[in-house]
């Protein structure tokens, strides 16, 4: 898979992707990520890529010449039009599911606006998708670019060891992750679940799933209407909604006494 991200800061962007497991699989060709200056593209002699606002207002914003003659060069150079992702505060929040759709892929952009943002006629002449990370703003498209580009990344075919690395993940089946543990056994009194020493491998499955029904019901109650569940992870669920409600109630019942 090719994953090119179009930027005013190529050198931010390398300074990531060049470490830790994406870094290594660039090295090993699993995936190639190429990061392009959008400044190399502009015709202004000093290397202006933007300008003031029309209609007023504070900032600059980022003309269209410069973006879309940085695109057509890559369209060139990939013999064909790349899937085009603005990365945006407007768009659609990332999801586990929409990365395994871009993961199966050939070829991805990733434009990074900058500034107040980019001239609107470039997004509705080349962009497919504007994607967001969450509902906040920050001062570039640099991190969410970094963000979807390891989020792809690891998703490829040899990034990861085995697929178990990332579908027992997070967010992956639309369920949180079980608690995880290490050496040493014991740390400031507390220690690892003897469930996890017992050498039963299927009474810790069943706890993890179970610990991962349980943290997904009291931090993302939301996310279990996605889950796959089988009857067995249903009853668990009515069994800990059941208790949840006789803790509240016990809880009232104490603070009216």
């Amino acid at each position: 898979m090719r994953i090119d991200i179009l930027t005013l800061f190529p050198e931010m962007c390398e300074a990531v992707l060049s470490e830790s497991i994406i870094g290594r699989s660039r090295q090993a060709g699993l995936v190639e990520i190429n990061c392009r200056q959008i400044r190399d593209y502009t015709l202004d002699k000093h290397k202006r890529v933007d300008d003031t606002p029309y209609g007023g207002g504070m900032g600059m914003i980022m003309q269209v010449q410069p973006i879309y003659d940085c695109y057509m060069s890559l369209c060139e150079e990939v013999g064909k039009k790349p899937h085009l992702i603005y990365m945006s505060p407007q768009g659609k929040t990332l999801t586990q599911n929409r990365v395994r759709e871009l993961a199966q892929m050939e070829n991805i952009a990733i434009l990074c606006g900058h500034y107040e943002g980019i001239d609107e006629r470039v997004i509705e002449e080349i962009v497919d998708e504007e994607i967001s990370i969450g509902d906040y703003v920050l001062t570039g498209g640099e991190l969410p670019a970094l963000v979807l580009a390891d989020s792809i990344s690891r998703m490829l075919p040899g990034v990861l060891p085995n697929e178990e690395a990332f579908s027992d993940e997070s967010h992956y089946s639309s369920l949180l992750e079980h608690p995880q543990y290490t050496r040493p056994y014991e740390w400031h009194g507390q220690t690892v679940p003897d469930i996890l020493l017992s050498g039963h491998h299927a009474n810790i499955n069943k706890w993890k799933r179970q610990q991962s029904l349980m943290r997904t019901y009291l931090r993302r109650p939301d996310m279990l209407s996605k889950a796959k569940l089988d009857k067995k992870d249903i009853e668990f669920l009515r069994e800990l909604k059941a208790q949840q409600k006789a803790l509240d109630r016990q809880g009232t019942e104490n603070a009216d006494s």
